[in-house]
């Protein structure tokens, strides 16, 4: 397996890349936020020589303006992972499966040259998702041991702690198979 971090707003734009294969950063959420830090922290994670990926938080209506300001915002090079972050808001509220589906499908329409994942922690994985349907990948968050998310489904990355930040692992043999995968032709 390999390692990773995500990051957003609340995380510098000097994060230490050592020892990482890739970053996910928080791109967007809702139809009216961007990360403020969000080109600082891109360079830095490609001068890190870190894969990039990244993430849209979710919010429940308006999916096809979602996707599109998303795509619109998210930085796009060959090789870039994006991902759906479903979870509830900070409002209480979440997408629906249906809206979660759609947002998935419609960002690998808008972007058919990358992958396109499935962010959740495993109480929507397990209780919320009724469809299993995770785009290209799932990102499943857990906080047990690295690599052993308790989930019965196919896993691409495991986020397996928030302390000091998010670190993820993924599972794929090497940074190079990673970059491989997420080339899509």
């Amino acid at each position: 397996m390999i390692r990773g971090i995500d990051v957003s707003s609340h995380q510098s734009t000097t994060f230490s890349t050592s020892g990482l294969s890739f970053v996910f950063i928080k791109a967007t959420e809702g139809r009216s936020y961007v990360n403020p830090k969000l080109t600082a922290q891109t360079k830095h994670t490609r001068d890190g020589g870190c894969v990039a990926g990244f993430y849209h938080f979710l919010w429940p209506g308006n999916i096809t303006a979602q996707a599109a300001y998303f795509v619109s915002k998210a930085p796009e090079k060959s090789g870039d992972l994006l991902a759906v972050d479903w979870e509830r808001t900070g409002e209480g509220t979440r997408a629906s499966n249906a809206e979660k589906d759609r947002f998935i499908r419609e960002v690998k329409r808008l972007r058919p040259g990358h992958r396109v994942m499935l962010y959740c922690n495993r109480d929507f994985w397990l209780n919320h998702d009724t469809t299993s349907y995770a785009g290209d990948g799932l990102w499943i968050a857990d906080y047990v041991t690295a690599g052993k998310p308790r989930i019965q489904a196919d896993w691409t990355i495991h986020q397996h702690t928030s302390t000091p930040l998010d670190k993820n692992v993924a599972d794929f043999a090497s940074e190079d198979a990673l970059r491989e995968w997420a080339t899509v032709d």
